[in-house]
């Protein structure tokens, strides 16, 4: 993996042509008004990013795609993902004093000012968005597992009368913890949260396939797939393969994330930030591979959709890790919104000349919370779009682009080993 380094002397920064009000916004916008983190915050926001709601479905998408099949697409998906996220570390700052902050402005470079805007924000916008509704269906519905759980026992299965609170007051309940947490001002004033966050994922995922080695295998598990006619078997085929798509898409943040460290001429950003992606990766293989082996083993094709839900026992343990997927997705919901934020508010600032401050960043975020719990109160069988979303935007984010980018950018030799692996990812 590795690239020709320029001189020393490329490293120079170019003349800042910038005016002064705009070196103003660009010091007021979320993504680039803070440039101090430290390599491990790299590692953090990236476990907060990739390891979501996605791990908890991996049994199932195991299911419907079987054992083979199976740990086949997690294993070439974890090293496939982790080649191209090195791939994007390595093009932030590729050109001589610039930083390609956001992933958009690298898709410009490669493709145009204007197809390179086309190309990456619809796609982009698509996957930050839709995983900020997800989140917002994933946290309501996990809120109310603890409640069922601690209140009614059995699960949470025998909740009824004025114990059974709708699912919509818990998503409601959700969304004004980011009401409050959506005013911090960049990806820095919410490394607490995103700290809090990976260490959920952790213990969660540990909790979940930990409870499913006590359980142990249920009487006659069934290992065939999970569909039984042609048509099913396809459909759940690619619906795995997006559900798996969905759970590497950490990618449509990385360059955000890499924006917020410091770069010299003898230090540049890639190194710390490589290294926190490193130790990112490890987490996320030590969560995802044992969570789907292990969930899958246990229950089979009889495993539902979110592996926590599937398990009911013991009663104080199942509530505790559905608390901390709670806490998780609150860290995963903020590190996904803040480009959106970026987004927003560049538009607000930048094309209609509103005033940046403390009033324009009120409204827009609260409108913007308030709108994405809108869609999970309207819509709360979202996270059942996942495959749709996975195949269509994650996919391309994630496994295509970045090679796709690589090629028109550095135009590797042709049947170099760097020419035939990104046309292989490509294709």
């Amino acid at each position: 993996m590795e690239t020709q380094a320029p001189e020393k002397e490329n490293y120079l920064p170019e003349k800042d042509a910038r005016s002064a009000r705009e070196k103003a916004i660009d010091e007021w916008l979320p993504i680039t008004s803070s440039r101090n983190a430290k390599w491990w915050y790299s590692a953090f926001h990236n476990v907060t990013a990739m390891v979501g709601a996605g791990v908890l479905s991996l049994p199932y998408a195991l299911s419907e795609l079987g054992w083979g099949p199976g740990i086949a697409v997690l294993v070439v998906s974890w090293v496939i993902t982790l080649y191209t996220l090195w791939q994007m570390v390595e093009m932030h700052e590729m050109v001589p004093g610039k930083r390609f902050d956001r992933y958009h402005e690298l898709g410009q470079h490669a493709f145009g000012e204007k197809l390179g805007l086309w190309i990456v924000v619809p796609q982009q916008l698509v996957v930050e968005v839709g995983v900020n509704i997800v989140y917002m269906v994933t946290g309501g519905r996990s809120l109310k597992k603890f409640h069922d759980v601690l209140v009614c026992g059995d699960g949470g299965a025998s909740c009824e009368g004025k114990d059974n609170i709708k699912t919509t007051y818990f998503i409601m309940i959700f969304a004004s913890v980011h009401f409050v947490l959506s005013q911090l001002p960049n990806f820095n004033s919410i490394s607490g949260v995103s700290l809090a966050a990976a260490v959920m994922s952790l213990s969660y995922s540990t909790i979940a396939w930990g409870a499913s080695v006590d359980k142990g295998r249920m009487a006659g598990v069934d290992y065939h797939l999970r569909a039984t006619t042609t048509p099913g078997k396809v459909f759940g085929f690619f619906g795995a393969l997006g559900d798996v798509a969905f759970a590497y898409a950490g990618h449509n943040v990385v360059l955000e994330i890499q924006a917020t460290i410091p770069s010299t001429p003898e230090k540049p950003s890639k190194k710390p930030m490589w290294k926190g992606v490193v130790v990112a990766y490890v987490v996320v293989a030590l969560c995802y591979f044992p969570v789907a082996l292990i969930g899958y083993w246990a229950f089979g094709n009889s495993v539902q959709d979110n592996i926590l839900i599937t398990l009911s026992k013991p009663r104080w343990l199942i509530a505790l890790a559905n608390m901390m997927v709670v806490i998780h997705v609150i860290g995963s919901y903020q590190i996904y919104a803040m480009p959106v934020f970026d987004m927003i508010e560049t538009v607000l600032v930048k094309k209609l000349r509103f005033p940046p401050g403390l009033t324009l960043r009120l409204i827009s975020r609260t409108a913007y919370v308030a709108f994405t719990m809108f869609i999970a109160i309207t819509f709360p069988f979202f996270g059942g779009l996942l495959g749709f979303f996975g195949g269509f935007a994650f996919a391309p984010t994630t496994y295509f682009l970045p090679c796709v980018m690589w090629l028109a950018i550095y135009k590797p030799k042709r049947f170099s080993l760097s020419w035939f692996t990104n046309w292989v990812r490509k294709s």
